[in-house]
């Protein structure tokens, strides 16, 4: 009979590839540009305001800003040769590079002259992210989940002021008027629609409930007379923003030096969200992936500075969106860019979407920025917080860049360098939990320091004698001499993981009499000293019982070991409950001895692991499981 032929099956698309229909492409990729506008304008605005051009000029950044955006998108979901991780990442100028960029300007005199400089800076540093890619991969084993969790909880924290200030801001004067409740309750009422959009339709429908809140706050806001077009009116009908506006680009060292110091920290933020929306999309992010983000970045923020633009990264309220309405497709994010490219060439239909009324634009940013902050948190659960370094990590670099968040003036009168760090609380952030990631878990001199609180060196341990050996890890294998002295004869150790290998490996392969030892060493669960404490300490889901509960232990570790004739053992840590102890105990009574024994062998390795976790220092089981994978992909 002839083979099934497989010519006709379909080929698996992921849903970040999957090519929508063009009505839902127009809608979706439409609600990225709404999501992203007010953002995507705000950087050339502060900008242009604070370095003095004026209001033709700021038009012109503008539009040039939309224009490069849709390049940039295009480049990044779509992708060529290594360019662009090719995930729904909407790019749009950084806030990161604002305050460099103001310093840059008014370094160089201020108005459209120290433009100049800046642009030539702004080139210098997009092609430095381009070259470093190859580099800046090999070091993605300093970006565990306990930083890039931070950071992308630190960009969702920090940018929710941003949405916040606008959720107060006069739509009239565009000046902030948190007394007036009117521009609270378009906020809240717009927060208001999402949320009943979200709960009350599933479908197409749920999907854009951002855009309909926008649309129903504006519909609102015009009925009430709080947004007018006047602005439309003024626009002009056609209008492109021509390459070197300015004049031909200066290069000035210090301010390319700065910008390439920019860039670094706008990696690690773009690491940040190629990794947040890796996990909303489910797709694996690589170390190529990384690679192709950054060399993206860099092309963008190239083209940026040659028309008259800014560096690039990818937005983080537009990576809210994808999470908040389930839309996976990276085409939506090029229609996306498609739409912004036509907004450059059209100024009355930018000013269209530039007329929605700040505390409608604020409501549906407070949405989406908290929803960034909800990735991170996410990425955070992946992380091993009884392990207190990965807690002072956290806290340590939130509670930098919430300070920093709270009073941006704080690094006025800073020396050069740390005022660009403590520029915006998203960079200080960065540096923090990369920082204090190195400190804690890759430093150390002649090797890991693995025991002792971290005062012995892998190098020490190989060293030792056999009973200093004993005497630092017996209690891993319960003090049995010959499952330490099966670990001690396999140095030296290369690795932590060797390391925690070795007594795995001893539990697992010893005699029938030696295992037997082993088990007994153990105590019944329940027992306790003389003073009442547990003797076995493991257990912490069996401390502090009441009598009758205490009893039923006893009476459970009795009968095993009148049954099997060792004692029960049980690795409580993960059975969490005592409840789950007793039903876990009495279940295994119905095992054969050879089953039972086998089972009770695996829970030996189970506590051994743990009780190694708590001994060696830099053993953290997940961030040693991803440090593992990116050596394979590196």
């Amino acid at each position: 009979m002839a083979a099934p032929t497989t010519a006709n099956k379909p080929k698996r698309v992921h849903p970040v590839d999957e090519v929508l229909p063009v009505p839902k492409l127009a809608t979706y990729g439409f609600q990225h540009v709404v999501a992203f506008y007010a953002g995507a304008v705000l950087v050339p605005i502060i900008i242009a305001g604070a370095v003095g051009l004026t209001d033709e000029e700021l038009v012109k950044l503008i539009t040039a800003d939309l224009f490069t955006c849709g390049i940039a998108s295009i480049i990044q979901a779509v992708g060529f040769w290594k360019v662009g991780v090719r995930l729904p990442l909407l790019q749009g100028v950084t806030f990161a590079g604002v305050a460099p960029i103001i310093a840059i300007g008014l370094a160089n005199g201020g108005g459209s002259a120290s433009m100049l400089y800046v642009y030539g800076a702004v080139i210098v540093a997009g092609i430095f992210a381009f070259a470093i890619a190859p580099v800046f991969i090999k070091l993605l084993k300093f970006f565990p989940p306990v930083v890039t969790g931070t950071l992308i909880t630190v960009i969702g924290l920090a940018l929710v002021p941003v949405g916040a200030m606008d959720a107060v801001t006069n739509p009239a004067t565009h000046e902030p008027d948190p007394t007036n409740i009117r521009w609270f309750l378009y906020a809240l009422g717009t927060i208001a629609v999402i949320v009943a959009i979200q709960r009350l339709f599933r479908g197409f429908i749920a999907t854009i409930a951002v855009l309909l809140g926008l649309v129903i706050g504006c519909a609102v806001a015009y009925a009430l007379g709080d947004m007018n077009f006047d602005r439309v009116g003024e626009a002009a009908a056609v209008g492109f923003t021509p390459p070197f506006l300015f004049g031909m680009p200066k290069f000035d060292f210090v301010a390319c030096l700065t910008m390439m110091i920019v860039m670094l920290i706008i990696a690690v933020e773009s690491t940040g969200s190629t990794i947040a929306t890796g996990e909303i999309v489910g797709k694996r992010i690589k170390a190529e992936n990384i690679g192709n983000m950054l060399r993206a970045d860099g092309v963008a923020t190239t083209i940026g500075g040659i028309f008259n633009s800014f560096p690039y990264t990818a937005f983080s309220e537009n990576v809210g969106l994808v999470r908040l309405t389930g839309i996976k497709s990276r085409w939506v994010v090029a229609a996306a860019g498609v739409f912004m490219i036509l907004l450059g060439f059209l100024p009355k239909v930018a000013a269209i979407v530039a007329s929605i009324p700040n505390p409608v634009l604020g409501g549906a940013a407070l949405t989406l920025f908290a929803t960034v902050a909800a990735v991170g948190i996410q990425t955070l659960g992946k992380v091993d917080f009884t392990d207190h370094r990965n807690l002072i990590i956290v806290t340590t670099s939130l509670a930098l860049a919430l300070w920093v968040t709270a009073y941006p003036d704080i690094a006025q009168g800073m020396p050069t360098g740390l005022d660009l760090i403590f520029g915006s609380g998203i960079s200080i952030g960065a540096v923090s939990a990369i920082l204090l990631n190195i400190v804690f878990f890759h430093t150390g001199s002649h090797g890991p320091r693995v025991a002792g609180g971290g005062s012995i060196t892998l190098n020490e341990v190989n060293s030792m004698t056999r009973e200093r050996f004993t005497e630092v890890f017996g209690h891993v294998v319960q003090d049995v001499p010959w499952a330490v002295d099966r670990a001690y004869d396999q140095r030296p150790f290369a690795s932590t993981k060797q390391l925690r290998e070795s007594f795995q490996d001893a539990v697992l392969t010893g005699s029938s009499e030696q295992q037997l030892e082993l088990l007994n060493a153990f105590h019944d669960l329940g027992a306790e000293d003389e003073t009442g404490h547990a003797l076995a300490a493991d257990h912490s889901a069996l401390s502090k019982l009441d009598e009758d509960d205490h009893n039923d232990v006893v009476d459970l570790a009795t009968a095993y070991r009148e049954h099997f004739g060792f004692p029960l053992v049980i690795c409580a840590r993960e059975t969490a409950h005592f409840d789950r102890v007793l039903q876990n105990g009495w279940s295994r009574m119905d095992n054969s001895p050879g089953a039972e024994k086998a089972f009770a062998l695996i829970e030996v390795a189970k506590i051994a692991n743990y009780r190694f976790t708590d001994l060696v220092d830099n053993a953290n089981p997940i961030a040693s499981a991803r440090f593992s994978r990116l050596d394979e992909i590196l």
